[in-house]
C-alpha cells in the first residue's frame, strides 16, 4: 500500500489516477484504490480536503491526481440574475455546499448533492431543478481553505 501525507497543485505530474465522490473527498484519513487498482492510504493533516485536480504525494515520489467522480446531483440553470443569487441565498443559509458556475448561456448555475427537500425549496422560489449525473466540486468556504495549493 502506498501511503499519502502531502497535497501538490495540478502542475505536477502523476503517475495514476483516483475518481472519488465529494463525501470521500472531504475526508483527511482514507484507504481505496486508484483507478489501476494500487491500493493506497491517504493520511492528510486533519481538516484538510481533496480537491479534484490535486495532486496526492506518497512515499517513493508516487503520485496520484484527484478526480471527481460523476455523482447524482440537483442542478439550477437560470438567466435571472436575481432569482439566481436568491436561489443561492436560500441554498447558503441552511450551508448547502454548491457548486457555482456561470451557464452555458451567460445565466447562473450551481449544482448540490440531490436532496427531494432543497429540490422542493427551489422550486418553491418558481424555478426549475433537473437531476443530472455530473461530477460536483463546490465552492470553498469564504473564511479558511481546506487544501493545499488552491
Amino acid at each position: 500500500m502506498v501511503t499519502f501525507t502531502d497535497l501538490a497543485g495540478p502542475e505536477t505530474g502523476y503517475n495514476d489516477v483516483v475518481t472519488l465522490p465529494y463525501q470521500l473527498r472531504q475526508k483527511s484519513r482514507l484507504s481505496t484504490k486508484t483507478d489501476q487498482g494500487v491500493e493506497i492510504g491517504v493520511i492528510l493533516p486533519r481538516g484538510q480536503s481533496m480537491r479534484a485536480g490535486c495532486i496526492l504525494i506518497g512515499t517513493d515520489d508516487f503520485k496520484v491526481l484527484i478526480k471527481a467522480a460523476s455523482e447524482q446531483v440537483s442542478v439550477l440553470r437560470c438567466e435571472d440574475m436575481l432569482a439566481f443569487a436568491k436561489a443561492c441565498y436560500h441554498l447558503g443559509n441552511r450551508h448547502v455546499a454548491l457548486q457555482i458556475e456561470q451557464g452555458p448561456f451567460g445565466g447562473g448555475e450551481f449544482r448540490y448533492l440531490q436532496d427531494h427537500v432543497l429540490d422542493h425549496l427551489v422550486e418553491g422560489l418558481g424555478m426549475m431543478v433537473t437531476h443530472e449525473q455530473l461530477s460536483f466540486e463546490p465552492e470553498n468556504g469564504a473564511y479558511h481553505s481546506h487544501h493545499a495549493h488552491e
